[in-house]
């Protein structure tokens, strides 16, 4: 049985439904149109097995809590995904039933740390890591060009050339391509070196999408604006010091430790990752609201947690315009703790 690819949003930024059979999967749907997608799927009598995502967006709101809902369905995402509304996590190699098929995960970082590409069949869903003559922006936070000429050269121009691509967005009402078409024509990659590469695109200029503070924020933490109090402005949270996970362990065994904020969801707390020890547990919609029972830290070193250091960014921002003076985000968060085999508590 091979997969039917269908793209359905007929916009720019493009939402897949991929199915096997009467199974389907919805690749990075846009929360606006989940109306759209559930009438699609009752039309064509199809049971939705899994949300997919390329990669955490900033030009389109992801599904929230509600879509979710009435989706009825799990969201999967690579494991550096900030988010807590993801069901579960994988990464390069994992691969995915979806009836009697199988849809495989490449890790394709370089536009964000958890971009990916699904591989279902002879199809590529490529998210923003190969557009069709062109590929994602590296200039957002996490975003490495190089990291972006590997993904695409290393892993994706590898597959066989007849491979379809079918990106998340285009601007020129293209639908589809080919790995060879993009391998020999696609003027970001052909017949350039990495170092070419990392060149353009540390040089493209390119203005900000429109809403991106407030859509990257709420994509990263899964709460709307009015349920954290407000999301501070992405050009301070950019300018919140960072610390790094090896750096705070020695700190905390010192005669000062810093104060540990841990922003995550209880569950998230108690989860495989656990938390550090001594932590204090205040999700990020409870953030402002716990505001005036921190008062007394003001002044003291305080540090922000969360499971990619996305949220906890955020978190950093908002507790010093709350005039906290001393507030450091943990690089990573506890996925970098993790990685660092440093002790958990759960």
């Amino acid at each position: 049985m091979a997969f039917r690819i269908e793209e359905l949003n007929d916009a720019n930024c493009k939402t897949y439904l991929v199915t096997s059979g009467a199974t389907a999967a919805l690749v990075d749907p846009v929360r606006e149109r989940t109306d759209r997608y559930l009438d699609t799927l009752r039309e064509q009598h199809l049971t939705l097995e899994v949300i997919l995502e390329t990669h955490t967006h900033a030009d389109h709101l992801m599904i929230g809590r509600d879509a979710k809902i009435a989706l009825g369905t799990r969201v999967l995402m690579h494991r550096e995904s900030p988010s807590p509304l993801v069901d579960e996590h994988v990464d390069d190699g994992t691969e995915i039933p979806l009836g009697r098929d199988v849809i495989k995960v490449l890790h394709t970082p370089g536009h964000t740390p958890d971009s990916v590409s699904y591989v279902c069949g002879t199809a590529l869903l490529t998210g923003d890591a190969l557009l069709i003559g062109g590929s994602g922006r590296t200039d957002f936070a996490g975003g490495d060009p190089g990291a972006s000429y590997d993904s695409v050269t290393t892993k994706l121009f590898r597959l066989p050339d007849h491979f379809a691509v079918w990106p998340a967005h285009d601007y020129k009402g293209r639908t589809s391509s080919t790995i060879g078409d993009e391998k020999h024509m696609n003027p970001r990659f052909a017949g350039k070196s990495r170092d070419e590469y990392i060149a353009l695109m540390s040089n493209l200029a390119l203005s900000l999408p429109e809403r991106v503070q407030q859509v990257l924020q709420v994509n990263q933490s899964g709460f709307e604006a009015d349920e954290v109090g407000g999301f501070p402005l992405v050009t301070d949270a950019a300018t919140v010091p960072g610390a790094s996970s090896r750096d705070i362990a020695g700190e905390l065994r010192g005669a000062q430790p810093p104060l540990i904020i841990d922003v995550r969801e209880p569950e998230e707390f108690v989860s495989d990752l656990g938390h550090i020890e001594g932590a204090l547990l205040i999700p990020m919609d409870a953030l402002v609201r716990r505001l005036p029972k921190l008062a007394g830290y003001v002044d003291r070193s305080v540090v922000v947690v969360c499971r990619a250091g996305a949220r906890s960014r955020s978190a950093c921002a908002i507790l010093r315009a709350a005039g906290f003076r001393q507030v450091r985000n943990l690089e990573g968060g506890m996925l970098a703790w993790a990685d660092a085999q440093l002790p958990v508590s759960r």
